[in-house]
């Protein structure tokens, strides 16, 4: 049985017992719920990434934040020219899902990648943030707000293509779609509101053991091959507590340990030298 007014994904007239209903609707509300756990796990955090990460102040932060929120929900505007009067909503929605995402990457690249993330106060200085940190964070931002458009504009009304209207038991079915579809959009938004901002602030990253670096090991080759050669003909006292150390079990290095010293070398010195001579 053909269903009127509808078409599959090859242009032919949907086929009732091969297409729609509940079909593809998990898809649909899966869609729903990821666009909203990071639109919110964006949004909670974001006047805080402005204020700590990029120095900004509050007055300007939360100005920021509403006027990306304020275009979050201009752009369906735009979303919705294009379904209804280009692609069709799957294709709008497919093509604005991959805007959002490459949105989110380039927001990820901008707090992760040394070159484009913004640098860190030392103490109470703060450095100002240079103009490729900012363009980088917005560009990516704004990609997801303009991705979100094609995506609030069309996911709830695609899935209720999905029934067919002149159908008694699908158009029951419908209604129990948006049941699901509101159900699992407020659970998104209560998830990213709550569970992952916990998680973004408190798990992972204060749990792990950090090293600081200790400054290039090239520099420090260097200083040997000086050291050695200037000190070549100083003779090394065989108890090794006249030897120069640091006071405590810290290395000189910042963020390495000290070595201990040991004879394993030398003796591996002297089994590969015993070697040569027997071959």
């Amino acid at each position: 049985m053909l269903i009127y007014g509808s078409v599959d994904f090859k242009g032919r007239p949907a086929l009732k017992h091969n297409t729609g209903n509940w079909r593809d609707c998990p898809f649909i509300i899966g869609n729903e719920c990821c666009e909203r756990l990071a639109y919110f796990g964006i949004a909670a955090n974001l006047v805080t990434y402005l204020t700590h990460k990029l120095h900004q102040g509050n007055v300007y932060a939360a100005r920021n934040v509403t006027t990306w929120q304020g275009t979050c929900y201009l752009t369906p505007l735009i979303g919705a020219i294009f379904a209804d009067a280009y692609w069709g909503r799957y294709w709008t929605i497919a093509g604005f899902s991959i805007i959002y995402l490459i949105g989110m990457c380039t927001l990820t690249l901008s707090s992760f990648v040394p070159a484009l993330k913004p640098i860190e106060c030392l103490g109470s200085i703060c450095p100002p943030t240079t103009p490729p940190h900012y363009v980088v964070f917005f560009i990516g931002l704004y990609l997801i707000a303009l991705g979100t458009g094609g995506i609030k504009s069309c996911v709830s009304s695609f899935g209720a293509d999905q029934f067919d209207d002149t159908d008694s038991q699908e158009r029951i079915k419908k209604g129990s779609f948006f049941n699901w579809f509101y159900f699992i959009l407020g659970i998104g938004a209560l998830v990213s509101s709550s569970f992952v901002v916990w998680i973004q602030e408190n798990a992972g990253t204060p749990l792990y053991r950090f090293q600081k670096p200790g400054g290039s090991p090239i520099t420090r080759i260097c200083q040997v091959v000086v050291a050695s050669i200037r000190k070549r003909d100083l003779v090394v006292p065989e108890d090794n507590s006249l030897l120069y150390e640091t006071l405590n079990n810290s290395s000189a290095i910042e963020g390495s340990r000290k070595l201990k010293h040991t004879d394993e070398l030398s003796h591996i010195i002297v089994i590969q030298y015993h070697t040569a001579i027997a071959m």
